[in-house]
């Protein structure tokens, strides 16, 4: 039997105003923050992929240009997370049974959390599996199809974040502690893609 069919999402849309420049153009062990994510979200097999652009557009899907994602441009992303998810899932085509959502600020993602977010979705595709970190459940998830209605709306400024609270008896949680770090400041920039972090690693306090 074949497995259920996911698309992903990469969310490359925000302008990143708390941290003052472009966070998707950040470079961590010289590969773009976008493409990376990009890279490990096609490495889980998806049967189609969408890049959300927005702010500086051009310049983030330049970044990933050469993978094989189709690019989306969310007019209204000022407006928040919420809407650059919903712009992305009214992209998905209707074969797919899941989206696997993915940022592009966080620095610790690895594809073996993907797979494992992947595989536990698998056994079940009218649940979600979401990644659990410091006190929630959060992106990335992969989200059933059932769910694409609401997430079209954009009613959410935080994406998924409130759907995956208020069905916590729907999803498989995954833990990814380290996810809970993220590059929204610039000490927290600073934290990350210095040279003694490049190794995937941030600094100990």
């Amino acid at each position: 039997m074949n497995p259920p069919r996911h698309a992903l999402i990469v969310l490359a849309a925000g302008g990143s105003r708390r941290l003052g420049e472009t966070k998707q153009l950040l470079r961590l062990d010289g590969e773009s923050l976008v493409r990376r994510a990009a890279r490990l979200g096609l490495a889980t097999a998806p049967t189609e992929a969408w890049l959300v652009c927005g702010a500086n557009a051009d310049a983030v899907h330049a970044e990933a240009a050469d993978l094989p994602l189709r690019r989306v441009d969310c007019a209204g992303w000022q407006a928040g997370l919420g809407t650059s998810l919903a712009t992305g899932v009214k992209a998905l085509g209707k074969q797919v049974e899941g989206a696997l959502v993915l940022l592009c600020d966080q620095p610790a993602l690895d594809l073996a959390h993907l797979l494992a977010l992947r595989d536990a979705w698998r056994v079940d595709p009218r649940r979600a599996a979401a990644s659990a970190y410091d006190g929630v459940l959060g992106v990335p998830a992969l989200l059933p199809r059932s769910w694409f209605a609401t997430l079209a709306t954009g009613a959410d400024d935080r994406g998924a974040r409130d759907l995956l609270r208020q069905h916590s008896d729907q999803v498989h949680a995954v833990p990814a502690n380290g996810l809970a770090q993220d590059l929204d400041t610039p000490a927290q920039r600073q934290a990350w893609l210095t040279p003694a972090s490049l190794g995937g690693n941030p600094p100990q306090e």
